[in-house]
């Protein structure tokens, strides 16, 4: 499916003055893109994958791949985590503010009792197209090493057999709908 449009308010720096964006999917043009998602800021799942994700910026990066955070809290709210929390300051990408819950909605995460979204991850195709979806409990953090061996499945463009890496060999023989 296509990713929804949206247009946002994101935290991009600690920088006085320059703290806050405007992200778009128009910035996701010709690009492909990770964005996955944490049900709150100031919580204790959550900074252990969004400083994980930092760490790994530049395999993203080698990949030609934007990376973007997103919660329903917001951006005043990224901003004073980031700022308290030691392992939040230094991050690469952008914390992405939904706070009309509009972006969330459309991507079928929001919780229904506590109205904030899954831990959701999403890679992205440089056409726009969402080619992997991943979502787990409040409760359960993910894993960003998978993220990136299936990022890198998606853009051999190729058939890639269970527990590939890159670097191996692809599936060669292209299966038909019934073999598949």
């Amino acid at each position: 499916m296509p990713f929804p449009e949206f247009k946002k308010k994101a935290v991009v720096s600690l920088e006085k003055g320059k703290e806050f964006d405007t992200l778009s999917s128009e910035d996701l043009n010709g690009k492909w893109a990770v964005m996955f998602w944490w049900p709150k800021d100031f919580t204790f799942v959550c900074p252990t994958e969004i400083a994980e994700f930092n760490k790994a910026f530049g395999e993203f990066d080698d990949r030609d791949t934007m990376l973007i955070g997103a919660s329903t809290d917001s951006e005043f709210v990224h901003l004073a985590w980031r700022n308290e929390h030691k392992d939040l300051r230094d991050l690469r990408f952008p914390m992405l503010a939904d706070t009309s819950k509009s972006l969330a909605e459309a991507l079928g995460i929001l919780n229904a009792d506590e109205r904030v979204a899954y831990r959701a991850t999403f890679i992205i195709d440089n056409e726009g197209i969402v080619r992997w979806v991943n979502v787990n409990d409040l409760s359960v953090g993910r894993n960003v090493q998978e993220v990136i061996r299936v990022l890198d499945a998606l853009q051999t463009d190729e058939l890639c057999p269970c527990n590939w890496q890159k670097g191996e060999e692809t599936l060669t023989q292209k299966l038909t709908l019934e073999e598949a």
